[in-house]
């Protein structure tokens, strides 16, 4: 069962990992919003099996749930379809309690029943995070990121979870298994912040390994879970691999044998599960374990934080996953998935400001509108060649009948050849260039296109004030959309 606890973890490795704060309490809570005047129109994605292609929106998701229903409405302008939080609070006193399931936030001070009824009506998924022991039976004294001494009593929360929100009125079908559990990490630490064994002392740097960590968590945790999450015929979602444990370690961890169970963890694994890497690096996963199973898909449940300090990094993080799914058999709506955390908060680089007085978009939060408003067809992938000139990059895929660049470039005039693409017979085709974090539109005479043979030669002007952060130098994201071709 989860104990509200604060959720700070300290990164090893510089410039991969910030502070992360406590899990807002989100679900229940009635908080009276309002766009600011500069938030973008709204943009509602069906969810529905028969639309015809991928979507955007299916790959993006958040910790938290959206609460009042002009909270719904900025979750469906940023296209978030999923939502991820806690259950419990289980028995925090003793055997004796009666099991509480019906709490989620990080204090279990809000309702989950209402907050689930509410996201199957709008049309948003949810992922229920299932953990941690009870202080009163930890393996470590105290401590609820332990193993528990008496498994049954873990069982029996679990059970009565998946059994509860499997069920009518919710029909769950997607329930993760811990959180981040892992031994030594490849970032330096001996034990996980959410995993902690005998040697462990409450300090992160100088507890011992926990020698056991693989073998208590396969044996008293995870296999006990996923057993019975599958008896519902529910799916399981990894418990989400921290970035510091390194692949090489996760590896280990997925394909371990227990001796004792025979069994190995991979073969109950439907959705591998990670936090915080880059898409690059998700692909030795696919490669091993989703491109001919044993695993439905990847996910990152928890994705930003302190990284969307960058305004760049989450428009480009969800445009290279989708381009990434579409060339890796997305050939389900729930195959790929990776939820930011947080969209609610106080800090700048939240995708929402909660006020007061009312809740507005961040520049993140914005950012996530103009992909979802830019990218909202079907969509497909782009196998024509791009030539960007220097200076410039960029990446391609379909959406509808568009063909969408997201471009990086310094400033000034640039420009990018499309090889093998034929114009249009019935009329010319549209050209724009879009400001990726506010959505502006850049001027007419800013932008053009010109066809030869056949290929493309579009022209581009990247405005001296560029919208990246203070890199060396910092660069313009932007959107070149090219209109009715496809």
């Amino acid at each position: 069962m989860f104990v509200a606890r604060r959720i700070d973890r300290v990164s090893s490795v510089a410039g991969r990992r910030r502070a992360l704060r406590t899990l807002a309490a989100l679900a229940g809570v009635v908080i009276p919003l309002t766009t600011s005047k500069t938030a973008l129109s709204l943009t509602s994605e069906s969810r529905s099996p028969s639309v015809r292609g991928r979507r955007m929106t299916e790959l993006i998701g958040s910790n938290g749930w959206a609460g009042a229903a002009s909270d719904v409405q900025m979750w469906r302008a940023m296209g978030i379809s999923w939502g991820r939080g806690s259950v419990g609070p289980g028995q925090p006193d003793g055997p004796q309690d009666v099991i509480r399931i019906d709490k989620t936030s990080s204090a279990f001070d809000s309702e989950l029943p209402p907050a689930l009824i509410a996201n199957d009506r709008n049309g948003i998924g949810s992922l229920l995070q299932l953990g941690y022991t009870p202080a009163w039976n930890a393996s470590v004294s105290g401590d609820p990121n332990s193993a528990p001494v008496d498994v049954e009593v873990w069982e029996r929360y679990v059970d009565a979870v998946v059994r509860t929100y499997s069920a009518p009125p919710y029909n769950l079908r997607y329930f993760q298994i811990w959180n981040e559990a892992a031994g030594r990490l490849s970032g330096g630490l001996a034990q996980a912040t959410f995993w902690h064994g005998p040697d462990a002392d409450g300090n992160e740097k100088s507890s011992k390994p926990y020698e056991r960590a693989m073998q208590d968590y396969v044996e008293r945790i995870h296999i006990p879970a996923a057993r019975i999450i599958r008896r519902y015929h529910a799916y399981i979602v990894y418990g989400g691999w921290p970035d510091q444990g390194g692949l090489d370690n996760f590896r280990r961890w997925l394909e371990y044998r227990s001796p004792v169970l025979k069994e190995r963890m991979l073969d109950w694994v439907d959705y591998i599960d990670t936090h915080y890497l880059p898409v690059a690096d998700l692909d030795s996963l696919y490669q091993q374990y989703v491109r001919n199973g044993p695993a439905r898909g990847i996910w990152q449940t928890e994705i930003g934080d302190g990284y969307m300090k960058d305004p760049h990094y989450l428009p480009r993080y969800f445009f290279d996953f989708a381009v990434w799914a579409l060339e890796r058999n997305w050939d389900d709506p729930n195959k790929y998935l990776s939820m930011v955390y947080h969209w609610d908060g106080y800090e700048p680089f939240r995708l929402t400001h909660r006020g007061p007085p009312t809740r507005t978009y961040n520049v993140s939060g914005r950012s996530l509108v103009v992909l979802n408003r830019t990218a909202n067809g079907s969509l497909a992938s782009f196998s024509k060649p791009l030539q960007f000139e220097p200076g410039a990059s960029g990446t391609a895929l379909l959406s509808g009948r568009d063909v969408v660049m997201q471009v990086s470039a310094d400033p000034g005039w640039k420009s990018v050849t499309v090889g093998g693409l034929k114009p249009p017979s019935s009329s010319n085709a549209l050209v724009e260039f879009i400001d990726a974090l506010n959505g502006t539109a850049s001027a007419r005479d800013d932008v053009a296109l010109a066809w030869n043979d056949q290929s493309l030669k579009i022209r581009f002007k990247v405005p001296d004030r560029v919208n990246g952060a203070d890199n060396k130098p910092p660069k313009h994201l932007a959107y070149v959309v090219v209109r009715g071709v496809a």
